[in-house]
């Protein structure tokens, strides 16, 4: 009685089915025909193959009757195809039924419904299939774009490499302009001593006068020679050849202050110098362009703000930074300083706060180009007491 309550629970709440040991089915409860939506009598007598699904491997069948005819349990997730051509899925659990010689008797099989889970499950790996190709299309689109950012940067790289050459070819020419009107200052007063010499020269001659005449020959020839150096010394410092070497700082400025000299002394600028003998390693003239430069600022910043006492102090000192040693260039003027608003872009290509008669705005520019990247420095300005203080910074040797 107890069995038969047992058998009774579980054909309630299971699909249950029996097969003779070929796999003909002896038994069916109601529960396997409301899901296979075919009647008893369709069922009994045939084989499971009437709810097989068409798109089952027969390899899932060969693994199953290996298993049931070895006297063991098969378990298994089976998709079947109902009377009407519905899909459904069944948990199945076919247990091998021994007789009294230990032989196969018949097999049960015990299903329960997972249709929906199945579903479910189908459905979750479909989105997550959707998303794994969205990811990878993403993944794809971001390398793609990825790729055309590496090369717009490369682009833009090699433009502003090249747009940084132009600024330096302007602020070579800008320089050479300033030379070339040292030059013309340094020859007027050497061209009327040859004029006059010139002069004497032909008086000694018409006079047969041949001491007077080797004196003034050899004068004119003293005279062209100076002129000759000095277009030898400008000629050297826009050598755009010279490789990095070691020079002495005080060096490089002095050659900054001699091309200068004439504009100083014109201008009434008066240079105070506080130097000590310290070694870099670079290109000397491209420093004294540095130079140049800053001096030049000044001397505009002197004529805007109409000083009258005009005054540049350059220094040059030994410092340590995180236990390294740095030479450090200060060039101070008393010109009125720069405006807060624009210290910060004092560096910046064409930013300039001059006429744009008499400023380009790529002095200041190069100037932190040369300290940056020739000689491993760093340039910065800031207000001293009386006008704009620049400070460079250079490691030594």
């Amino acid at each position: 009685m107890l069995l038969e309550q047992y058998k009774e629970a579980i054909e309630n709440s299971n699909i249950v089915s029996k097969t003779d040991i070929n796999g003909v089915i002896t038994f069916v409860n109601d529960e396997f025909c409301a899901i296979s939506e075919y009647s008893r009598e369709e069922l009994i007598g045939k084989k499971h193959n009437i709810v097989k699904h068409p798109s089952i491997p027969k390899n899932h069948f060969k693994k199953l009757w290996k298993t049931i005819t070895a006297k063991k349990t098969y378990k298994a997730t089976v998709k079947n195809l109902s009377k009407s051509g519905k899909d459904y899925y069944l948990n199945t659990t076919i247990t091998p039924i021994l007789d009294e010689n230990g032989e196969i008797e018949e097999y049960i099989a015990i299903r329960y419904d997972v249709t929906k889970e199945v579903e479910l499950t189908m459905v979750l790996e479909k989105q997550e299939q959707i998303l794994e190709e969205r990811v990878k299309q993403q993944t794809k689109e971001l390398e793609e774009l990825t790729h055309t950012l590496e090369r717009r940067v490369q682009e833009e790289i090699k433009k502003n490499e090249e747009k940084q050459k132009i600024l330096f070819m302007q602020s070579r020419f800008a320089s050479l302009g300033q030379m070339i009107a040292n030059i013309a200052h340094q020859w007027r007063q050497p061209l009327t001593e040859l004029n006059w010499v010139l002069f004497s020269l032909k008086n000694a001659f018409r006079k047969s006068n041949s001491n007077e005449f080797e004196n003034n020959y050899q004068e004119a020839q003293q005279i062209i020679s100076n002129m000759s150096n000095t277009i030898e010394d400008f000629s050297n410092f826009f050598n755009p050849n010279k490789k990095k070497s070691l020079f002495t700082i005080q060096d490089s400025i002095n050659d900054a202050l001699n091309i200068l000299s004439n504009h100083l002394q014109k201008e009434e600028i008066n240079i105070k110098k506080d130097f000590i003998d310290i070694q870099v390693e670079g290109i000397s003239n491209e420093l004294s362009q540095v130079i140049i430069n800053l001096i030049q600022n000044a001397k505009d910043a002197f004529s805007i703000n109409h000083i009258q006492n005009k005054i540049i102090w350059i220094s040059i000192s030994k410092i340590e930074i995180k236990s390294k040693p740095f030479a450090k260039i200060v060039i101070e003027d008393n010109a009125g300083g720069i405006d807060e608003k624009h210290i910060d872009k004092i560096f910046e290509p064409y930013f300039s706060t001059k006429h744009a008669s008499t400023g380009t705005g790529i002095g200041l520019f190069m100037s932190h180009m040369i300290i940056q990247n020739s000689l491993n420095g760093i340039i910065t300005v800031e207000n001293g007491g009386k006008g704009a203080k620049f400070i460079i910074t250079i490691p030594t040797k």
